[in-house]
């Protein structure tokens, strides 16, 4: 549905700014109430039974980068038929089910052989705890294939861009997923085998909620007929497969780097600061990733019905907007590191507060790609893309081990993975000159990257002075301040070189109207 044919630019934008208000209404809710139940969970069920319960429902989670995959395809396949004039939705809806419902097929199979194998013979659990964990595992695996099957529900929803049903199945499981902890405390003495099985119940009523809401509501895509075309499976499980290697190389990256610090280092707990920071990276991730599950529907569509020229309009303005956001978190993070994860950890592993500095500098980086991957995939032709700036990506980890060769500080894995973001951005707006009719890698170099870069040094200096001059002690009134006079500074800078004339003019305007409406 790109705009020309549907609706006019202003609609478009409007839809954009309220699906990212509730994906950040989302966020928050998740987010909090997320916290608060691992928490409680830790509590109820004790640290043995916990462990067991992410020891083997970890192993089961692995194979969500093969969720992941599918969903990112599964996307981009229907999101891109809605934008075409033509188009037969139900017919790639029909095709992805079918899909998913064989790789369920065959995944169950090898999980229910191997994987079982796997866990009696090879993980250290203690014998008095092997049937509850074989419940877990059994109960894990079943959510795991339904939500593997959920996958084209989910992706249609984000295809017609119903972000608020989106957000309210999502805040449906915070709470049901909370409401199961303390449901635990009604059942017998074992309860981690019924909070495996409960868990599974959460699973299966949102993907009955899923199917009835499709159903209803987008009938006409979502009923299943069994489709014979062989080049658009081809086509599907090709897009899948590149794709997979594409988010393989990063994760392998990751996990690689961390063991050569363990190698290196001779020091579980550098692992453990870097896991630390992972999950704080995930949760900084999603105030990005927000913005472009709310963005990349529209760039598809653009891209499906040739309106390039809006298409990339927005490659620019949400690579330039989606740092802007990020950088209201990442910029008093910077500053307070070390007292947040004081707040939030018990115990902060050293040098944990370095790697998060590290690690808010790289997801900055990867942030000014975000628009850049999502129109490669709009495109559909990802081979060369994944292979050229995969194999880039994966250069991170031999550069990490030159470093520990050569003697240098732990950090310098996160240097690695930088120097490499860095260089694959570039690789990026190089290969997209010839992917996207009329992207000029200039202007997105210069309306994004460099407007980005003066608001970086320009805000970083002047919240460095203002922190000089008030010169508080660590505590919570410093964090408020921080805050505060962060958002202060990045809002005036912003306003000031971020935006150009005719951004500044609508914002403006935006703001005039807002407060009319205010007034009555």
């Amino acid at each position: 549905m790109q705009p020309t044919m549907y609706e006019n630019t202003t609609q478009s934008q409007r839809r954009l700014a309220r699906n990212t208000a509730y994906l950040y209404l989302r966020t928050f809710f998740v987010m909090i109430v997320g916290l608060y139940t691992t928490r409680v969970v830790l509590h109820t069920l004790g640290i043995i039974d916990y462990g067991i319960y992410n020891l083997v429902g970890g192993f089961v989670a692995m194979f969500s980068l093969l969720s992941s995959t599918l969903t990112t395809a599964t996307q981009r396949f229907l999101t891109y038929e809605l934008g075409k004039s033509n188009s037969n939705v139900n017919k790639v809806f029909s095709m992805a089910v079918t899909t998913h419902i064989i790789l369920a097929l065959i995944i169950a199979v090898l999980f229910e052989t191997l994987g079982l194998w796997y866990l009696n013979t090879r993980l250290s659990i203690d014998e008095g705890r092997m049937i509850a964990a074989n419940w877990v595992f059994h109960c894990s695996v079943a959510t795991f294939l339904i939500s593997l099957i959920s996958v084209p529900y989910n992706a249609l929803i984000v295809a017609h861009e119903r972000m608020g049903i989106f957000a309210s199945f999502s805040i449906y499981e915070a709470i049901a997923k909370l409401a199961i902890v303390f449901m635990l405390s009604l059942f017998g003495p074992d309860k981690l085998i019924i909070y495996s099985i409960l868990m599974l119940c959460v699973a299966l009523s949102l993907r009955i909620g899923y199917g009835i809401y499709c159903g209803i509501k987008l009938k006409d895509d979502c009923r299943f007929q069994f489709v014979k075309d062989g080049p658009m499976y081809k086509a599907l499980l090709s897009f899948s497969s590149w794709n997979f290697f594409g988010t393989a190389a990063g994760i392998l990256n990751n996990y690689g780097i961390n063991v050569l610090t363990n190698v290196a280092f001779k020091s579980v707990v550098l692992n453990a600061a870097r896991g630390m920071v992972d999950h704080v990276g995930a949760a900084l991730n999603m105030f990005v990733m927000n913005f472009m599950m709310a963005l990349n529907p529209q760039i598809t569509k653009s891209y499906a019905g040739r309106n390039f020229s809006y298409m990339n309009k927005l490659v620019v303005r949400g690579g330039k907007y989606s740092f802007f956001l990020f950088w209201f978190v990442c910029l008093p993070l910077m500053f307070e590191a070390d007292y947040v994860l004081d707040l939030w950890l018990v115990d902060v592993p050293e040098y944990t507060a370095l790697f998060l500095r590290y690690s808010l500098v790289f997801i900055a980086c990867q942030v000014l790609s975000q628009t850049l991957y999502t129109s490669m995939l709009a495109t559909g032709k990802i081979k060369k893309y994944q292979i050229i700036v995969g194999t880039l990506s994966m250069m991170a980890l031999p550069c990490a081990y030159i470093f520990f060769r050569l003697g240098f500080p732990p950090e310098y894995g996160y240097v690695a993975t930088i120097l490499f973001s860095v260089i694959c951005l570039f690789v990026r707006l190089w290969l997209m000159r010839e992917m996207v009719p009329h992207f000029s890698a200039r202007v997105y170099l210069k309306q994004c990257v460099l407007r980005v870069l003066l608001l970086v040094a320009i805000s970083t200096v002047a919240a460095f002075a203002v922190r000089y001059c008030l010169a508080f002690d660590e505590n919570v009134v410093r964090l408020l301040l921080t805050l505060v006079y962060c958002f202060i500074i990045i809002s005036a800078t912003i306003y000031a070189v971020g935006l150009d004339n005719g951004e500044r003019h609508r914002l403006k305007t935006y703001i005039v109207h807002l407060l009319q409406h205010i007034r009555g």
